[in-house]
C-alpha cells in the first residue's frame, strides 16, 4: 500500500469538528429528554425521604400519646401538646382479705403502701410516681404538687408498692392506677419557627420535651425546648388540639405535620383517642 492510499483512509480537522457538532447536538436532544425523568426520580426520592420522617414522627407522637394519664392531656397553644405518659398500671387491693390480712388502698386516712391486684411488669423506680383517679380537675390534678400522686420509695415489688405517706383524695371506682416516670415526669411535643424559606425549604422542628416537672396552672406558652431532642426537621406546618370527647370518657388529639423540602411537601393528619376513665 502505497502512502497516497494510506493518506485517503485519514480524517481531517473539519471532519472532526463536524462530527463534534453533531454529537453535541444528539447530546443536548437526549439530555432534553432524560431530564424530565431525572428530576422525577430526585422528586420522588425527596417525597420519600419526607414521607418517611414525617410517619416516623406522628407515628411516635401516637403511640406515646396513647400511653397518657387520663385527663393529663392539654394544649396551651395549637404549637405543642402536653402530657403526662405512665409507663405501667393495674388494679390495687380495695379491702383486706377474710383473715384481714393485705394492704389495701384507702382514702379515709394517709398510707404508705397497697397491695397490686396481679404483678407489675417491674418494679417501679425510687422517685417514680403513682397516681389515683386523675379527674385533671382542682383536687385530682396530677400536675399540682399535693393532689393524687405520691413518690415511690424503696423497698417495693412487682406485688406491693411503698411510697411516701399520703392521702388520697379519691379512689378509683375501678380501683386503678398508673405509674409515671420520675425522671421524664410531663412531656411536650412542640413545633418552632414552622415556615418556607426562599429556597422552598421548611424551616421549623419538632422537638419532645421532658424533664421540665409538672407545671401547675397550665402555663400560657409551650414548654422550653432549648435542650430538647429534635424528633424532625424541615417542618413548614404545624398544628395540634385537643378535644374532649363525650361524657368525658374519651379524649380527641389531632396531630397535623407538614414537612417541606426543595420546594416537595408532605403533609400528615392523625386523630389520636385517648382513654381519659381513670
Amino acid at each position: 500500500m502505497n502512502l497516497h492510499q494510506r493518506q485517503q483512509f485519514g480524517i481531517t480537522l473539519v471532519e472532526m469538528i463536524v462530527v463534534i457538532v453533531i454529537m453535541g447536538i444528539i447530546g443536548g436532544i437526549v439530555a432534553l429528554f432524560l431530564r424530565r425523568p431525572v428530576q422525577q426520580y430526585q422528586d420522588l426520592t425527596i417525597r420519600a425521604e419526607l414521607s418517611d420522617t414525617a410517619d416516623t414522627a406522628v407515628k411516635r407522637m401516637s403511640r406515646e400519646i396513647h400511653l397518657a394519664v387520663p385527663n393529663s392531656m392539654r394544649s396551651a397553644n395549637s404549637s405543642c401538646i402536653e402530657f403526662v405518659p405512665a409507663y405501667d398500671g393495674g388494679r390495687y387491693r380495695a379491702a383486706a382479705d377474710a383473715t384481714g390480712a393485705g394492704n389495701a388502698f384507702t382514702t379515709a386516712q394517709a398510707i404508705s403502701t397497697f397491695d397490686v391486684v396481679g404483678n407489675l411488669n417491674a418494679a417501679p423506680a425510687v422517685g417514680d410516681f403513682v397516681v389515683v383517679y386523675n379527674l385533671g380537675i382542682p383536687g385530682a390534678d396530677i400536675y399540682a404538687a399535693a393532689d393524687n400522686k405520691a413518690s415511690i420509695v424503696a423497698p417495693t415489688s412487682v406485688s406491693q408498692l411503698n411510697f411516701a405517706s399520703k392521702q388520697f383524695p379519691f379512689a378509683s371506682p375501678g380501683n386503678k392506677f398508673q405509674l409515671v416516670s420520675g425522671t421524664e415526669r410531663a412531656v411536650s411535643f412542640v413545633c418552632t419557627g414552622v415556615g418556607v424559606d426562599a429556597k422552598g425549604n421548611g424551616t421549623g422542628k419538632l422537638y419532645r420535651a421532658s424533664g421540665y416537672g409538672f407545671v401547675s396552672p397550665e402555663p400560657s406558652a409551650c414548654a422550653s425546648v432549648t435542650t430538647a431532642p429534635v424528633l424532625a426537621q424541615n417542618i413548614s406546618s404545624c398544628q395540634f388540639s385537643y378535644a374532649q370527647g363525650v361524657l368525658e370518657r374519651f379524649g380527641l388529639v389531632s396531630i397535623k405535620v407538614g414537612i417541606t423540602k426543595a420546594g416537595e411537601t408532605i403533609s400528615l393528619y392523625q386523630d389520636v383517642q385517648v382513654n381519659n376513665v381513670p
